[in-house]
């Protein structure tokens, strides 16, 4: 279970260098990474960090590094984790914007674009498929995903006003679970 910062740092860079289309197409390549690979946290612990990256502002992609960096080496960890997951991707921004406005016109460029784009819709899509099956689905927790789905896309409703509904809803459920049980007592 060696983690050393230079081997933190290396494997964000190597996901920050090669993840096209953003944060959440970062996800499957770190849990190969770090989970399947190198082992250094489990499949519930990655679940639980990208849930809390998600609720975290920010970019989901440096809080996954940010507590990722963290839980495996503190601090520093932390440092280290984000600076090499998003190094590569600004050192490659940088080049492209440099280049980017002699080639915009091509057509070349243009398709290739076209191409990057389903590619880039499954990347962000596969750790949606695997946090589900790391869940404990029942039918409580399927009409949740449905009707959070529902309020985002089709309502309109922003991903905050969800998440803190969510929230109040899950500290009043737990609080009448409570209640309900000294009563018992």
């Amino acid at each position: 279970m060696k983690n050393t910062y230079i081997d933190l740092f290396l494997i964000f860079a190597k996901i920050g260098a090669f993840t096209i289309g953003g944060g959440y197409a970062m996800i499957p390549l770190i849990e190969a990474e770090l989970v399947n690979r190198k082992k250094w946290i489990n499949k519930e612990e990655f679940a639980d960090i990208i849930a809390i990256s998600q609720s975290a502002p920010g970019l989901i992609a440096v809080n996954v590094s940010i507590f990722l960096g963290y839980r495996l080496k503190g601090v520093k960890g932390s440092i280290t984790a984000t600076l090499g997951s998003v190094l590569p991707s600004f050192l490659i921004i940088l080049a492209i914007a440099m280049l980017f406005k002699d080639y915009s016109e091509n057509p070349a460029i243009n398709a290739m674009f076209k191409g990057i784009r389903p590619v880039v819709v499954a990347l962000i899509a596969v750790p949606a498929v695997n946090m589900l099956k790391t869940f404990d689905l029942n039918y409580l927790s399927i009409i949740i995903v449905i009707v959070t789905i529902l309020l985002i896309s089709v309502a309109g409703i922003s991903p905050v006003y969800v998440i803190l509904a969510a929230i109040a809803v899950s500290v009043a459920h737990s609080v009448a679970l409570t209640a309900k049980k000294r009563k018992r007592q």
